[in-house]
């Protein structure tokens, strides 16, 4: 996911994503316990886009936060 992808993204729609992604994620690493993955750096690109949107919630939020004082 593209950070242009996520500035695209309303506030709600951000959270159901991280959401999303981390189940993804979840199923991912199960499936890596298991038996090996096809492309474990899915796993990689997974974690790294739940981080992505971490940052922009939190950026969003502060932004929040400063306009209300």
């Amino acid at each position: 996911m593209k950070n242009s992808e996520i500035l695209e993204l309303a506030t709600d729609e951000l959270t159901a994503r991280i959401g999303e992604e981390r189940a993804t994620l979840t199923k991912l690493k199960f499936a890596h316990a298991v038996s090996a993955i096809e492309n474990p750096t899915r796993i990689t690109k997974v974690r790294k886009d739940i981080a992505r949107l971490n940052t922009e919630l939190t950026k969003r939020k502060a932004a929040s936060v400063s306009d209300n004082k």
